[in-house]
This record gives structure tokens, C-alpha cells and sequence, in this order.
């Protein structure tokens, strides 16, 4: 009889537990120009999995530099969910930060993105580095020295030039355990650096994607002993910088068939160089310079197939008679994709096409 108690405590107690979900509500703090990504675990019972089941949250806003002290509370609002293939019963809950009166903080550039249609689909292209916390240089670095010229270490395999595949190919099975459409990976140009690309229909939810893929980025490096460094370009001289390039399309770049009509969405940009260089990352006149397959941070261009360029026109788009996407080239690694979709949304709404 006391066999069966116990036995029966057991599946009602292992109920309860299985019952709980595990919510990391991410957000991104008010450091300017480059904000951080903050998270804290909320727990809670019988929970559907469904992003409006997910309560609004506060926090102390004057530990994040989006509040006074003595008016400190900021508020969470959900706004996107995947499973968290990390833990058991959890889920990444990506948040926007609110006032506690319910208005926008003015450290959310979320909600000032011009894309509620969801017509604006993007591609953005994430290069990082990893970084060794011994020795805090890139892998593949060694203390003193450089390892051997660029040039072999894009794309490659082998122990010789690839360092830290192990890392990368983690992270890419957790993104796509947590249901990001994540669409590659590629070791990148200089030794340590690397890239991983995804692919969202609609602005905002672009930006969803690659916070959440960041955030599981650089969870993962306190496993390692790695940590990621986003900063354009943290190895001086004949290195390449990192970007994210940001590949972007509407229904009129996707259906126009019109050489001129890409050449007038090109156009828009030119007067708004500066608009877009102010959003597009932290440090960036550091990569920028025209070498290393960057146009200059004080120029503006196109061209088709041309990596050297403002904004790339992908041939791809011309061998389809003109349908397709553009890519913008300049944004840097640390920007933030979200102000980088929502400038590049506002400048093709304001080309003069008729």
C-alpha cells in the first residue's frame, strides 16, 4: 500500500514539475550607440507556448540605463517566442521595452520599424568573431604573434586554418532547435572570424531572429571559455573587419523587372548616406576605408556584383530580369537590426517611383 502512495506521489509531484516552463525574456538594454542584450527567467505553470500567454514583465530600468532611480520600472512586452533547446521546458521570449505608462521607451527601435504588412523581407548576413578569454585574442591568434596571412582561412577546413568549428556547428543546431530560419554558416576571411545568415519575411521579425541568435551565440560561449567579439574591426591592419550585410527585398524589387526602377531605389539612399551610416554600428569608420571589400564610410555607390560597393545589386536580380533583392553592405557586426531595417525600409518607401 505504501509502495502504490509513493508511486502515485510520484507521478502527481513529476506533474507539477513537467508543468513548469522556463520563459528567458530577452531585451535590449539603453547603452548608446551599442545596446546589450539582458535576459532574466521568469517561471510559470501550465503555460501554452503561445506568445500571448506571455505575461508583460518589469525590471529595474535604472540598472540598464533606460531609468532613474526613483523611477525605475520599465516593462516587457513580448513580442516573439521560440523554444529554448537549452533547457528543459524553456522558451526565448524576445521583448520590446516599454514606460510604465505603455508607450515605447526611446531605446526601442522595434516599434518605430515602418513594416506591419510584413512586405519588407530580409537576409541578414552576421559576421563575428570568436575570442579565447585566456589569451583575448581571436582563435587561431597566438600570444605575441599573428598566425599566417589572410587568404586561406575563408571557407576552409582542415586544423591547420579552421579554429572553432566545434563552437559554430553548436550554435547552428540550437538555432535551428529553436525554430530560426537559419540558412548557413561559413568560416569568414581573417583567422577566428566567422558568419552565420537568416532569412525572415517581414522587418521586425528579421530583427527577432538575429537578437534570439545572438543571445544563443553568446550563451553558449560561457561553455567554451569563448566570448564573441561584434566589433567591426577588432584586429587592426591587413585584417578583414565584420559586417551584416543586410540583404532586403519589397513586392516592388521583387516583381518590378525594371533596371531603371533599382537604379531609382539606389538613388534614394545616396541623400540619406549619413541617416543610414548613423545607424549602422558603432566603430564603423574603422571598416569601412574601401579596402577589404568595403566601399568608404564618406562615399556612396552601386553596382551589380560589385562587393566594393555602398549596395550590392546581386546578379542573381539581373538574371531574373530584374526581381529580386538588394544588399547593403555597410551596416557593421554590433549594429543593431532593427534600426538597420527600419532606416532601409523608410529610404525604398521614399523612392520617387511612379
Amino acid at each position: 500500500m505504501k509502495k502504490n502512495t509513493f508511486l502515485h506521489d510520484k507521478l502527481i509531484n513529476d506533474k507539477k514539475i513537467m508543468a513548469k516552463s522556463k520563459l528567458e525574456y530577452i531585451w535590449l538594454d539603453g547603452y548608446y550607440p551599442t545596446q546589450n542584450m539582458r535576459s532574466k527567467t521568469k517561471v510559470v505553470e501550465d503555460f501554452s507556448g503561445k506568445i500571448e500567454d506571455c505575461p508583460i514583465w518589469s525590471f529595474d530600468g535604472s540598472s540598464t540605463k533606460q531609468a532613474e532611480g526613483g523611477d525605475s520600472d520599465c516593462l516587457l512586452k513580448p513580442v516573439a517566442i521560440y523554444p529554448d533547446p537549452a533547457r528543459d521546458n524553456g522558451y526565448l521570449v524576445m521583448t520590446e521595452v516599454l514606460n510604465a505608462d505603455g508607450t515605447p521607451h526611446e531605446s526601442n527601435a522595434r516599434a518605430t520599424i515602418d513594416d506591419d504588412d510584413n512586405d519588407f523581407w530580409f537576409g541578414f548576413e552576421q559576421e563575428y568573431f570568436i575570442m579565447d578569454t585566456h589569451t583575448q585574442l581571436p582563435l587561431g591568434f597566438p600570444i605575441g604573434g599573428y598566425p599566417g596571412p589572410q587568404g586561406m582561412y575563408y571557407c576552409s577546413v582542415g586544423g591547420k586554418n579552421t579554429h572553432g568549428r566545434d563552437f559554430v556547428e553548436e550554435h547552428a543546431d540550437l538555432c535551428i532547435a529553436a525554430g530560426l530560419n537559419f540558412e548557413g554558416i561559413n568560416q569568414e576571411v581573417a583567422s577566428g572570424q566567422w558568419e552565420f545568415q537568416l532569412f525572415a519575411k517581414g522587418a521586425k521579425k528579421a530583427g527577432d531572429e538575429i537578437w534570439v541568435a545572438r543571445y544563443l551565440l553568446d550563451r553558449l560561449t560561457e561553455k567554451y571559455g569563448f566570448y564573441i567579439e561584434y566589433h567591426p574591426k577588432p584586429v587592426k591592419g591587413d585584417w578583414n573587419g565584420s559586417g551584416m550585410h543586410a540583404n532586403f527585398s519589397n513586392t516592388l524589387l521583387r516583381t518590378c523587372g525594371s533596371k531603371e526602377t533599382y537604379e531609382k531605389v539606389c538613388e534614394a539612399f545616396r541623400p540619406v548616406t549619413k541617416e543610414h551610416i548613423a545607424v549602422y554600428g558603432e566603430y564603423n569608420d574603422q571598416r569601412l576605408t574601401g579596402l577589404h571589400e568595403t566601399a568608404s564610410i564618406n562615399d556612396f555607390s552601386y553596382g551589380v556584383s560589385d562587393r566594393g560597393a555602398s549596395i550590392r545589386i546581386p546578379i542573381i536580380t539581373v538574371e531574373k530580369g530584374w526581381k529580386g533583392w538588394l544588399e547593403d553592405r555597410r551596416p557593421a557586426s554590433n549594429a543593431d537590426p532593427y534600426k538597420v531595417a527600419g532606416r532601409i525600409v523608410q529610404t525604398v518607401k521614399s523612392a520617387d517611383i511612379k
